[in-house]
């Protein structure tokens, strides 16, 4: 089994669960499913997604350009211009991304039932 280079106690992870994790993390998830639409500047990805610091945009790219999922298109213009787009592994994991986050708000009704029965049981 390949050690990751990831964060300290990373390389104790299987390396398919920490796949899982850079997938469904919060920024994960919302950069996949904008760069389905379309490639974005750095700048452009922030304001679609919204909320997210530089650092933890950052953060998230280069683990996703990592993992083969995101692609980073450097030009070598003054000034530098940067755009991300999926790969091919990346529409796919996309895809399944979008199918969670679709049932999530075909469910959120329900989930929010279940939240408030579970909190006037515990009132």
């Amino acid at each position: 089994m390949a050690v990751s280079k990831g964060k300290p106690g990373d390389e104790d992870m299987c390396p398919y669960r920490l796949v899982l994790e850079h997938v469904t993390s919060r920024w994960g998830v919302l950069v996949l499913i904008a760069l389905e639409e379309r490639s974005y500047r750095f700048s452009e990805l922030r304001r679609a997604i919204g909320r997210v610091s530089e650092k933890m945009l950052t953060q998230t790219l280069q683990t996703l350009e990592r993992d083969g999922l995101v692609h980073r298109d450097a030009k070598p213009v003054i000034p530098p211009r940067v755009d991300y787009s999926l790969t091919d592994l990346g529409r796919e994991a996309a895809a399944q991304v979008r199918g969670l986050a679709a049932w999530t708000e075909r469910r959120m009704a329900d989930v929010q039932k279940a939240r408030t029965a579970y909190d006037e049981a515990r009132s």
